[in-house]
């Protein structure tokens, strides 16, 4: 990876800035509150306002900046393999649900995009998922059959646009890709036309499910709504103990121009080598962005320059030539029993809802989790309310092994992560953080690149974990349940609210 690829970041925010919204300073009121600013959150408060709702969003950062702004926005309803298993864990009405769920949500995007007139880069393309390793393709089979069985335009396939063979591919036609950033800002300026209001800088702290409830921030002032929708990506309120059904995933993305008879000619995803993700996108000049997304981990675990470095390397090799230009990541969410929750934000609740677990499929997931949400609230049917539905038990009983390996790894690393030694802080050199020994304490301590050190708790404000660094991103994580903050403790992102406490050194 080049130095300006490791100072680059995400390519969607560097070329779609945006204009900065005021935080709350005042209390409010408002039909709905969506907490949250990425792609579910403002779908979603875009569909209310269509609605005829009057919405507050609040977003702790930025809006599309966080998860959104760091995405590979692929718009497609092909999802790596999950159709085959639908169609065994919830049968083929789940499997024709989830399918149709997924592409009336590009549906509505695309036609949103006409509407409005947003020049965000739509393209339509196929996309596919594929394998190099000739013991995979019976899988493939089963995955195309599946999804043609769910009423989608799949079919198995052994030729693609990629510049090297593969041993088979499934083929969705008809998909879509985006500048995410460009499309969100457009949309949050409808929005705003149509009378909602956006509130950046404006963490939530609390949440009062009452009648109406009642949203606390950290500016101390307080939003007083109908209904809440919680759209942080990983939910700050855990209630339903719904962090217990979701693991974080973080996926790094490097990016590159290449000439344009060089497009892969489609959006492609394979699950070997740690997952690899490609597409391109169009650049000013008439070439493409190579993008190539992989090397998934869980957050604070492992080197992760060097996985940069692995990915930049099959960039390369795969794509000769090609000069790493841009390099950033991005971190997902999974559900256990591999469909995102989106509804009822737990089994008492009556005016608060949640979306979450998308996978590493927002981007049609976000769009349909405004429809659901929004058919929710105003009181209309939704034939996959039931799909989605949070509080759902069956599937949860039916993936228990899964569920169990999930909280066996989080107990694993709320204890084993205490018992690992740490080292002196004189062995911490510029530039590099870690969990070290000073007077007999840990603490998390950071070496800036002038030699000052920034001590502050280790444990995650969340739940407790021991956060870990990542020298690549300069930033610490929590292993369990993937929250991040800066050197200074201010949170990055959640499910923590609170910054790492600064301690002396």
């Amino acid at each position: 990876m080049t130095d300006n690829a490791q100072l680059s970041g995400s390519y969607w925010l560097e070329t779609a800035p945006g204009a900065p919204r005021p935080p709350l300073t005042e209390d409010i009121e408002a039909d709905v509150a969506v907490i949250g600013g990425g792609i579910a959150g403002l779908s979603t408060a875009s569909e209310l306002a269509r609605a005829g709702r009057s919405v507050a969003v609040l977003e702790a950062g930025r809006i599309a900046a966080s998860v959104t702004g760091h995405t590979t926005a692929k718009v497609s309803v092909l999802h790596t393999l999950v159709y085959d298993k639908l169609r065994r864990t919830r049968g083929p009405e789940g499997a024709r649900l989830y399918a149709r769920s997924q592409t009336e949500a590009i549906e509505h995007a695309a036609a949103l995009v006409d509407e409005l007139g947003i020049d965000c880069e739509w393209e339509t393309r196929d996309s596919y998922t594929y394998v190099c390793d000739a013991g995979r393709v019976d899988e493939l089979r089963a995955e195309a059959s599946a999804a043609k069985e769910a009423g989608l335009p799949a079919s198995f396939v052994t030729e693609t646009g990629l510049p090297f063979p593969v041993a088979g591919a499934v083929r969705v036609t008809g998909q879509a890709q985006f500048h995410p950033r460009k499309y969100l800002l457009a949309l949050a300026e409808d929005l705003e036309a149509r009378g909602g209001r956006i509130f950046e800088d404006t963490t939530v702290h609390g949440l009062d499910e009452g009648e109406p409830c009642r949203v606390s921030t950290g500016t101390g002032a307080t939003v007083t709504a109908r209904d809440v929708v919680v759209a942080t990506h990983y939910p700050i309120f855990d209630r339903a103990l719904l962090f217990a059904r979701l693991s974080p995933r973080r996926e790094l993305v490097v990016a590159g121009p290449v000439e344009a008879d060089r497009d892969v000619a489609g959006m492609y995803i394979t699950p070997d080598e740690g997952t690899r993700s490609v597409r391109t996108a169009p650049l000013d000049d008439g070439r493409r962005l190579l993008i190539v997304t992989g090397e998934h981990f869980t957050p604070g675990t492992g080197d992760t320059r060097e996985r940069f470095d692995r990915l930049s390397a099959w960039a390369r090799d795969h794509f000769p030539g090609v000069d790493v230009t841009h390099a950033w990541a991005t971190q997902d969410i999974d559900p256990t029993d591999t469909v995102p929750m989106v509804g009822p934000l737990h089994p008492g609740t009556r005016h608060a809802y949640v979306a979450t677990g998308f996978g590493g499929w927002g981007m049609s997931g976000g769009v349909m989790a405004g429809l659901l949400l929004t058919a929710q609230i105003t009181g209309r049917e939704c034939a996959w309310s039931g799909l989605y539905d949070p509080r759902r038990l069956k599937t949860q009983a039916r993936e228990m092994p899964r569920f169990l390996k999930t909280q066996a790894q989080v107990a694993g690393h709320f204890v084993g992560d205490r018992l690992k030694p740490a080292p002196p802080v004189d062995a911490l050199p510029p530039g590099e953080g870690a969990v070290v020994r000073a007077g007999g304490d840990r603490l998390a301590v950071y070496r800036d690149e002038a030699g000052a050190l920034h001590a502050l708790s280790p444990r995650c404000t969340h739940l407790g974990c021991l956060v870990s660094f990542n020298a690549a991103e300069c930033a610490w994580e929590c292993p369990c349940h993937g929250s991040r903050f800066a050197t200074d403790g201010k949170v990055i992102q959640g499910p923590a609210t609170e910054p790492l406490e600064r301690r002396d050194i």
